[in-house]
C-alpha cells in the first residue's frame, strides 16, 4: 500500500437485504481496505451469551430474531458495538456496513446510502435462504420496523427516513449485485482520488 496516499473510510447502510455485504466486499477488495461489519460485532456478542449462529444470514432465523427482541432491552449491545466501529473509522482504510454510523461518524469518510423496495429486498432474502417470498417480505417488513424503533430510541436516528449523513444514494431496485458493486466502486474510486488531490 502507498505510504503517501491518503487512508479513506468508506461506511454503507441501508435496509437489511439490500447488498450491503457484497458491495463492501468489492470496494474492500479494488482498494485494499479493511472490510468491518456491524453485525459481525454484534453476532460476537451473542456467542459469548451462548447463542449458536449458522449462515451469515441467521438474524432471519427465529433464534437469530429473538437474539433482536432481547438486545432491544438493553441498550448497552448496540452501544459498544458502535464505539468500537468508530475507532475503526477514525483509523481510516476500512470499508463499513453500519446502520447507525452514518449518524454518528459526523464528519468521517464518504457514506453510502443503498436503497431498494421491500418488495425486492424479500424477492432476494428468498433466493438466497431458499424461503417463500411471502415469508421473505414478513421477515423485511419486521426488522424495519425493528432497526427504525431500536435507533429512534437509541440515538433519536430517523433510519431510513433521515437520509442527511449521505453522500450518495444508490438505488439498487433494478440492479444487479455485480452492478451494484460496480457502481460502488466507481464512486469511492472518485471518491478516493479527490482526497489524493487535496492538500494535507
Amino acid at each position: 500500500m502507498d505510504s503517501k496516499r491518503r487512508k479513506i473510510s468508506v461506511i454503507i447502510s441501508g435496509m437489511p437485504s439490500v447488498g450491503k455485504t457484497t458491495a463492501a466486499n468489492a470496494i474492500a477488495r479494488r482498494y485494499h481496505l479493511k472490510h468491518v461489519a456491524g453485525g459481525d460485532m454484534l453476532k460476537q456478542i451473542e456467542l459469548d451469551r451462548g447463542y449458536h449462529l449458522s449462515g451469515p444470514e441467521w438474524w432471519d432465523t427465529p433464534v437469530g430474531m429473538k437474539f433482536l427482541s432481547e438486545r432491544k432491552k438493553d441498550p448497552e449491545f448496540d452501544k459498544s458495538v458502535d464505539q468500537k466501529l468508530a475507532e475503526h473509522i477514525r483509523k481510516g482504510d476500512v470499508v463499513m456496513t453500519s446502520y447507525s454510523m452514518p449518524w454518528l461518524a459526523k464528519n468521517d469518510g464518504i457514506k453510502l446510502w443503498f436503497h431498494d423496495s421491500q418488495k425486492n429486498r424479500a424477492s432476494r432474502l428468498a433466493g438466497r435462504d431458499s424461503i417463500s417470498k411471502s415469508l421473505a417480505l414478513a421477515i423485511v417488513k419486521k426488522r424495519d420496523q425493528e432497526n427504525k424503533r431500536l435507533y429512534k430510541k437509541l440515538y433519536g436516528i430517523s433510519f431510513g427516513d433521515d437520509l442527511s449523513p449521505f453522500h450518495y444514494i444508490v438505488d439498487t431496485n433494478k440492479m444487479s449485485a455485480s452492478e451494484v458493486a460496480t457502481a460502488s466502486c466507481k464512486i469511492v474510486g472518485e471518491y478516493a482520488r479527490a482526497k489524493s488531490r487535496a492538500k494535507f
